[in-house]
């Protein structure tokens, strides 16, 4: 078990926690939830000893393991992969290091053979013979090729990286587990394996996503970041959402209540205090009104943005026709004589496990990028709007304010009217004039949500517009698109985003279309489970 006591933390003059006593009991998944900037990695930091809070303790039994998954993808840039995932477990990693050193010894002695037989004991005892077979199979699963698991880290992709680390934190079965993000940069295969893994795995789980249909899967428990508390309720995330809207409600039609009595007694007491012989009957009514409770109702951390994408010019039928697409990048051909067309209304996820091969095509089908061959022919009525992946280059020179920033993009340029758009995108007073070069990942894609908003736009496409936002901006982003009457082709790894705006699927394999169908996203993934079974 891991626990707090009256953990307070701040940052500045923020309160992030204010006495915060929590318990995570064993063979339960707690989902950590809470609104961007309420303090979900930093309360991952402290339960990992890693940020000692200002007040109050994490209490965790000195005989358990606690194993965090790590951020930093050029830490092991030197060290084979397959030892990567087997550091996961320290303990046993510096014992596998003490018997390779003694075993390497010229001058090997009697004192060293009985140091080795001792190490080979534990070893044995840590089931240290099965870790090179246990690694390998994590790494499988997470579809890393037998073939990289002997090459350094630094020979990897990026994305490659983010599974081994993952590895690295679920190896040798520890007592707790502390993951941050673990689906972010997955494809959607391995995030079906993690989410079987972690269905299936006996120990403490703590973990901070933003998918919501992940949180249902694997969690046992929530534990909400919100008022500077954490507050924990049994169930899944679809659990804790119906329960925390019935409380407010609760909360809300009782103080409508009490302030309904207090108006009537109010009014009682108005025009009856002054007549003697209702003046007992108006002191009585005072008493009354002073008894009154109302319940307060603090300011939840929590708001969700207004998202809709709104047409303003009807589209044809036919939306685009790709022939023959190629495109090679640093010498690897990512699109491969690539066709398809897309019909009005269709709304496209593209699947496949290479992410790079989607953004090259969103690019070259954005315009950003030209093909090396093949054509991309749109429709006469057809206005696009492209909101990417990597959004830097429309910040990083930009000293602009954000009204003007916004303004940039908006055929009217009426100051109330940006920060109108802007105050229902959460920026609003002052958060409006913040300078559009100093913002978070966050805060980005709501204005680059703004730009494809005010675009009017027939056709969207959206590389991973779910990347960077909490819970409550995810679901905005998802009515949104899912309201939607124009055509989309979009990235994501959203499994309920997925399920509740895509009507099409087309997958990517090799550089070309290897499945297109008209399927909703869990139809199509239970055929090719299907299909792989009969394999």
């Amino acid at each position: 078990m891991i626990s707090t006591s009256n953990v307070s933390l701040r940052y500045g003059g923020k309160k992030l926690f204010e006495e915060a006593t929590v318990k995570f009991t064993p063979g339960n998944c707690y989902g950590l939830i809470g609104a961007n900037g309420a303090g979900k990695s930093t309360f991952l930091k402290i339960l990992a000893k890693e940020i000692e809070p200002n007040a109050g303790e994490v209490i965790m039994d000195s005989n358990k393991r606690l194993s965090v998954l790590k951020q930093d993808h050029f830490a092991f840039d030197e060290i084979p992969v397959l030892k990567v995932v087997i550091m996961g477990n320290s303990k046993l990693f510096k014992i596998l290091e003490e018997k390779e050193a003694l075993y390497a010894k010229p001058d090997f002695s009697d004192a060293d053979g009985e140091k080795a037989s001792e190490l080979e004991m534990k070893f044995a005892e840590m089931n240290g013979y099965e870790a090179d077979s246990e690694a390998a199979t994590l790494l499988a699963g997470l579809g890393i090729a037998e073939n990289l698991h002997d090459k350094l880290m630094k020979e990897l992709t990026p994305g490659d990286k983010v599974k081994i680390l993952l590895a690295q934190a679920l190896f040798g079965q520890p007592d707790i587990l502390l993951l941050d993000e673990p689906t972010n940069h997955l494809d959607i295969y391995a995030i079906q394996w993690l989410e079987d893994f972690l269905f299936n795995f006996k120990n403490t789980v703590i973990v901070v996503s933003h998918d919501r249909y992940f949180l249902n899967k694997v969690c046992t428990h929530i534990a909400d970041i919100d008022y500077s508390k954490v507050t924990t309720y049994t169930g899944n995330y679809d659990f804790w959402l119906q329960a925390s809207e019935l409380s407010q409600r609760l909360l809300s039609d009782q103080n409508k209540k009490s302030a309904d009595k207090a108006e009537e007694l109010k009014s009682f007491i108005a025009r009856f205090s002054a007549n003697a012989s209702k003046s007992s009957q108006a002191s009585s009514r005072q008493k009354q009104l002073e008894k009154l409770t109302f319940n307060e109702m603090p300011q939840s951390s929590r708001k969700r943005p207004y998202v809709d994408f709104i047409s303003t010019r009807e589209a044809g039928q036919d939306i685009v026709t790709v022939q023959n697409l190629t495109k090679t990048i640093n010498g690897e051909k990512i699109i491969d004589n690539m066709s398809f067309m897309l019909r009005n209304g269709d709304k496209v996820i593209l699947l496949g496990r290479n992410d790079l091969a989607k953004t090259v095509l969103l690019d070259l089908l954005a315009g950003k990028i030209q093909p090396d061959s093949g054509t991309i022919n749109w429709g006469v009525t057809i206005t696009k709007s492209y909101l990417p992946s990597d959004n830097s280059e429309y910040f990083q020179d930009s000293e602009l304010n954000l009204v003007d920033w916004l303004r940039q993009y908006s055929t009217e340029k009426d100051e109330s009217f940006i920060r109108g758009f802007l105050g229902k995108m959460l920026f609003s007073g002052s958060e409006a004039l913040k300078q559009s070069n100093v913002l978070s990942g966050g805060e980005k894609v709501r204005c680059m949500l703004s730009k494809t908003m005010l675009s009017g736009a027939n056709v969207l496409l959206l590389d991973g517009p779910t990347a960077h936002l909490d819970l409550e901006s995810i679901t905005s982003v998802n009515e949104g698109v899912k309201k939607f009457k124009g055509t989309v082709i979009m990235t994501c790894h959203d499994h309920e985003f997925i399920q509740t705006t895509a009507n099409r699927i087309m997958e990517i394999t090799d550089g070309k279309i290897s499945d297109d169908s008209y399927d909703t996203y869990e139809d199509y993934m239970a055929k090719k489970k299907k299909q792989a079974s009969l394999h």
